[in-house]
């Protein structure tokens, strides 16, 4: 069993934070090296301010308090302040935080540059070592069944999404992040089960309000028979089934669209409102939970 310095050795920055994006100055310390026009760095923000989230519960569960925090490093190192966090009181008991809503802050005298959020909303996935782990393991089953959207998690994110971006509307007078222009306002971010709270999130915005929300998936899960096919069976043996798998759902919706126009008409007019938005996928061949979208595209290709 992993020991609590362990634990305070993964959370720490300077020890698993980008290594690559980090420098040297005069006097030895560590500074990030940061620049927005870069799909990376970009990425490897959106990924950090997900692990603060993690940390945050950490923080909170483990009792490291004040001078002792190891999260703050997460988001300060690149500018952004903590301005909220989103808490499951699912057990009545007891709450614990499954967000956090970040807000950037450029340097003094220095303008935003034009690919930076002015608002990240980050989602935490599974904490197996969690005293409360059995309520995300409750969660990840809803994915299995599709009915995510229906759990409360679900319901707190997409409200706190939407209070955030009806309260800079209202500052705004309204131009925050519609179609195109203002795009950048507003990222969503989320790691394995909070990757599927964003992505849920993202396409309500999208649909319902027609906002176009910037939205960074890691290892989102994917319920797919396909891995464990790589896994029984030869390499051209599996490719083989998958394809076969894949001709027969293709197959089976077909003629589900023919016989249910109306339904057919509804997904339609729904991909046409969901086509401007493009959330960026990251995931690994090697995790079974997410390889499901590496062979779902490659077979669409």
């Amino acid at each position: 069993m992993a020991s609590s310095r362990d634990f305070d050795h993964a959370d720490c920055f300077d020890n698993s934070g980008p290594v690559h994006m980090m420098a040297k100055n005069g006097a030895g310390s560590p500074r990030t090296v940061l620049d927005w026009g870069k799909e990376e760095h970009r990425r490897c923000v959106a990924a950090c301010l997900v692990k603060g989230v993690y940390i945050i519960e950490n923080d909170s569960t483990r009792r490291r308090v004040h001078t002792n925090a190891l999260a703050p490093p997460w988001w300060e190192n690149f500018g952004f302040n903590l301005l909220d966090v989103i808490r499951d009181d699912s057990d009545h008991d007891d709450q614990f935080i499954i967000g956090a809503i970040y807000e950037h802050v450029p340097p003094l005298g220095e303008p935003a540059h034009p690919l930076s959020p002015h608002y990240v909303v980050a989602f935490r996935g599974t904490m197996i070592s969690h005293p409360k782990a059995l309520i995300d393991l409750y969660l990840d089953a809803k994915i299995m069944v599709n009915t995510l959207k229906e759990s409360k998690r679900s319901r707190l994110a997409n409200t706190a999404v939407k209070k955030l971006v009806a309260t800079i509307d209202k500052g705004m007078g309204g131009a925050c992040g519609h179609g195109t222009a203002g795009s950048c306002i507003v990222w969503l971010a989320g790691h394995s089960l909070g990757a599927s709270l964003a992505l849920d999130v993202g396409r309500a915005m999208m649909v319902e309000q027609g906002y176009n929300l910037p939205t960074f998936l890691f290892n989102p899960p994917q319920v797919s028979p396909t891995p464990a096919i790589d896994v029984l069976l030869p390499i051209e043996k599996a490719q083989k089934a998958k394809r076969d798998i894949y001709a027969v759902s293709y197959f089976v919706k077909a003629g589900l669209g023919k016989v249910l126009n109306p339904h057919k008409e509804r997904m339609e007019n729904l991909f046409k409102r969901l086509s401007p938005w493009a959330p960026e996928l990251y995931v690994h061949e090697r995790d079974v939970i997410c390889k499901g979208y590496i062979d779902y595209f490659e077979q669409r290709q």
